[in-house]
């Protein structure tokens, strides 16, 4: 399948719809609603997170660093209003037909911290897929897991992506698979609340319920009624 063009990176959505709109709310002075449609979620949904309402607080995703968003785009929003921001396409995937995958040899010596990392935070990933990330054997990760390797007491767990091992969209992508391989529901389908179009409906009747007071108030005072009681 051919990558997508410039014209239709407005369709791509970010990984981690959620998990972006919460880092967005927190980082910049994007509008709720252009928020809203780079993750491709309700404009509710925004202000739930910025409120504080959702059913859990999500953790932040930063889509700079996971190469989706970049800082001139999120600039050329705060300053329109109506901009619509662009998801940054991500780089055609060169298909490898055998072999590990090549590490410099400067960061070599980081694997063991990145493999440690994966095993204790990810544990539904298995081997041969971290195997084909970080590019080691599958014995390396047994050692590591079952630790027996020889360096073991000086393997410290590392997020692999700071690392530089691999990027934040192929551990993103890594995780989601190994997740759905496993039968592990997507936390960011689950923390929203399990009846999104109740959800909505809910902040729909409390936005509704906080504007009647005011609205009431207003009419009070309509010159007009005074003159007719």
């Amino acid at each position: 399948m051919a990558a997508p063009s410039r014209a239709d990176t407005s369709r791509i959505q970010p990984l981690m719809p959620h998990a972006t709109a919460t880092w967005l709310v927190d980082n910049t002075a994007l509008t709720f609603q252009q928020i809203a449609d780079f993750c491709g979620i309700h404009v509710l949904e925004v202000q739930a997170i910025a409120d504080e309402t959702a059913a859990t607080r999500l953790t932040p995703r930063d889509p700079v660093r996971a190469g989706e968003l970049s800082m001139a785009e999120i600039e050329k929003g705060q300053a329109d209003p109506s901009y619509r921001l662009r998801i940054t396409p991500g780089p055609v995937q060169q298909r490898r037909t055998s072999g590990p995958r090549y590490t410099p040899v400067a960061k070599r010596q980081d694997k063991p911290d990145g493999i440690m990392w994966i095993i204790r935070n990810h544990p539904e990933i298995s081997d041969a897929q971290i195997s084909r990330l970080i590019g080691t054997t599958k014995s390396t990760i047994a050692a590591i897991r079952n630790r027996e390797h020889w360096n073991i007491a000086n393997i410290t767990p590392k997020d692999p992506v700071t690392l530089g091992l691999c990027s934040q969209r192929e551990l993103d992508q890594l995780v989601a698979a190994a997740a759905k391989k496993a039968g592990i529901e997507a936390e960011v389908d689950t923390r929203l609340g399990s009846d999104r179009a109740a959800m909505l409906e809910q902040l729909k009747r409390e936005r509704e319920a906080q504007a009647a007071p005011a609205d009431g108030a207003a009419s009070a005072l309509d010159p007009e009624r005074l003159f007719r009681s």
